[in-house]
């Protein structure tokens, strides 16, 4: 099975409450069946935003960041500007709403 790219390898909160600029944070799992079938449209949705820092993150029991943010769901995309969450998507299906939460988020296309 080939990997998602959630990297367990990841920044803590405080290193991302500094992050300037927008930032994708995109928690799932390389197992997650519900992840894999949201990759394309995440992937369509963010590649169209290529000035967003899309940051994949591995979540589960003994990862902190996605506590932090009170994940609980697979996907979940957290938006964020200068540090401070605008925005949030949960096990995205239809493009038309991720497309609607990224633009009230102020995530603009390229």
């Amino acid at each position: 099975m080939l990997s998602l790219g959630y990297e367990e390898d990841q920044p803590t909160r405080d290193e991302v409450d500094a992050m300037p600029g927008e930032v994708a944070l995109e928690f799932g799992a390389n197992w997650c069946g519900i992840c894999r079938a949201a990759r394309p449209l995440l992937d369509q949705a963010l590649d169209a935003r290529p000035h967003i820092r899309r940051i994949k993150v591995a979540d589960g029991k003994g990862y902190p960041l996605g506590r932090s943010f009170r994940v609980k769901l697979w996907p979940t995309l957290v938006l964020l500007r200068d540090g401070v969450e605008v925005g949030r998507v949960v096990r995205p299906v239809d493009p038309a709403d991720l497309e609607d939460a990224l633009g009230r988020a102020g995530f603009a296309r390229s």
